[in-house]
């Protein structure tokens, strides 16, 4: 028995003791955070599984408030980018839905625990992708020298195709340039420029330079045509 305690017990004693006590430790620094706290994030939601001929057209989508609860070590270390609010739109039609916002959308590290998120539900408004071809209109600014006009702008390419929500992009008359300051100009010059649509749920399909020639005529040219 001696033999035993000595060999199997006693023996690197100290050592033991040492790695009980570092055991011990870890495992009342991991399991036992006598200070819970609750932490509240403002969140972007993603949205996942959309149909591919659909389109979102609520202009303003909300963001998710959640209050989460958990041990206070890890909810002071929690950003944003931990916390993921998603919603599945697998099956959305034209029109539009509400859907609810719970805790089980939420994607969070495992120790952590969702209070509340607010809003409870979020209603979208969907409709048919569309794209079409719209005019390009320059918008042109500036102090002509005296005796002088515009007497033509031309823009290159002439036309954008644009894309986005049906309705939007039908609603959608022509595509403007940044102004293109033509001061002092007095015979012609063209300026690189872009193109835009007030729209923010329209997109210009393939967005590239605009450029826009600016021809100036003498007002006496003018008089004295037929």
């Amino acid at each position: 028995m001696r033999s035993f305690l000595r060999r199997y017990v006693v023996a690197n004693f100290g050592y033991k003791v040492v790695s009980v006590g570092f055991a011990i430790a870890l495992w009342w620094t991991i399991s036992h955070d006598p200070k819970p706290a609750v932490v509240e994030l403002t969140v972007p939601i993603e949205f996942q599984h959309i149909p591919t001929d659909l389109e979102i057209s609520s202009l303003n989508i909300p963001e998710a408030q959640v209050r989460v609860r958990g041990p206070e070590r890890l909810v002071h270390e929690l950003r944003t980018r931990d916390l993921h609010v998603e919603v599945d739109l697998t099956g959305a039609k034209p029109g539009e839905r509400t859907f609810d916002l719970t805790a089980q959308q939420i994607r969070l590290p495992l120790e952590l625990q969702v209070m509340q998120v607010v809003p409870s539900q979020v209603r979208l408004s969907f409709d048919r992708s569309a794209s079409r071809s719209v005019e390009v209109r320059p918008r042109v600014i500036g102090t002509f020298a005296a005796g002088y006009r515009m007497a033509q702008v031309v823009a290159s390419p002439s036309t954008v195709t644009i894309s986005g929500p049906q309705q939007r992009v039908e609603a959608v008359e022509a595509a403007t340039t940044d102004p293109v300051d033509a001061t002092g100009v007095m015979n012609r010059n063209t300026f690189v420029t872009n193109a835009y649509v007030s729209d923010p749920l329209v997109q210009l399909v393939k967005p590239a330079p605009i450029h826009v020639t600016v021809i100036m005529e003498h007002s006496a040219d003018i008089s004295q045509k037929p």
